[in-house]
């Protein structure tokens, strides 16, 4: 009795995962992993000897060929009436939509440190000007910020800094850059755009030191790096009024870190 009622019950839970799967779905026609490949391969594309930027605009090509195939395949079946096939390929654009798409190409690691940028450039001027116009729009809210807002304000900023790299706004394009960076959590690529800063504009009037500072101490532990940036931020960007709270707070890692203070 009791093995006839376990049966029942298994029949019935296959019957209700099974009936939870759409209808003519495509289920069975998903590409399995490690499958047979496809009777007619893709061109191979040869990368001996090619480099980072070379690798990243061919993905870049792949990408946009595979989603203009399947806005083909979207409007070919649409045309012909065939609506399983549509629903298939529309779910496999909106899947290659939303999946995350990498930009590997970091702007200010190509563009070099030492550059001493110094010429008003109008088109890098209102290229800023948006940038800025869309991180504000992006961090209205205190709490729940807008992400999309923030990374089209990214694309901006490093736009100016690839276009632009001679205009006066790359410095301050490098630190608002950071600064969303450092909200995504993306520590080294801040990091980075920090140093750039002041790199290229040693008497910025922005915290960058500090800021970069701040990152090596709390998310990288790289406190020899950090100490000695503390009291080059304390040097530098400490003596603007507007920055007590870093500088205050400078001081106390400082004597911290150095046994000063008793702390780590």
């Amino acid at each position: 009795m009791a093995r006839t009622i376990l049966t029942a019950v298994i029949i019935i839970l296959l019957n209700l995962l099974v009936g939870c799967r759409p209808v003519d779905s495509g289920e069975g026609r998903i590409m399995p992993v490690g499958g047979t490949p496809p009777d007619k391969p893709a061109p191979v594309v040869s990368f001996t000897g090619a480099g980072e930027v070379d690798i990243v605009e061919q993905v870049a090509v792949n990408r946009q060929a595979y989603r203009q195939g399947l806005l083909a395949l979207v409007d070919y079946y649409t045309k012909t009436g065939n609506s399983m096939k549509l629903g298939w390929a529309k779910r496999e654009l909106e899947a290659l939509d939303t999946m995350p798409k990498y930009k590997y190409i970091i702007e200010a690691d190509v563009v070099d440190a030492k550059l001493t940028p110094s010429v008003s450039i109008p088109e890098a001027d209102q290229l800023y000007s948006e940038a800025v116009a869309l991180q504000q729009e992006g961090e209205k809210m205190v709490v729940v910020k807008d992400d999309n807002k923030l990374r089209l304000a990214l694309d901006k900023y490093n736009e100016l800094i690839r276009r632009y790299p001679s205009s006066d706004k790359i410095d301050d394009a490098a630190f608002r850059a950071g600064g969303i960076y450092d909200y995504f959590k993306d520590y080294s690529i801040a990091l980075l755009y920090y140093q750039r800063a002041y790199q290229w504009n040693p008497e910025t009037t922005e915290p960058a030191r500090f800021r970069a500072a701040y990152i090596l101490d709390q998310h990288m532990h790289r406190r020899a790096e950090a100490l000695e940036l503390y009291k080059e931020a304390l040097e530098t960007e400490g003596r603007f009024g507007r920055f007590r709270s870093w500088r205050e707070y400078a001081e106390q890692r400082i004597k911290d870190m150095s046994g000063v203070g008793g702390g780590q």
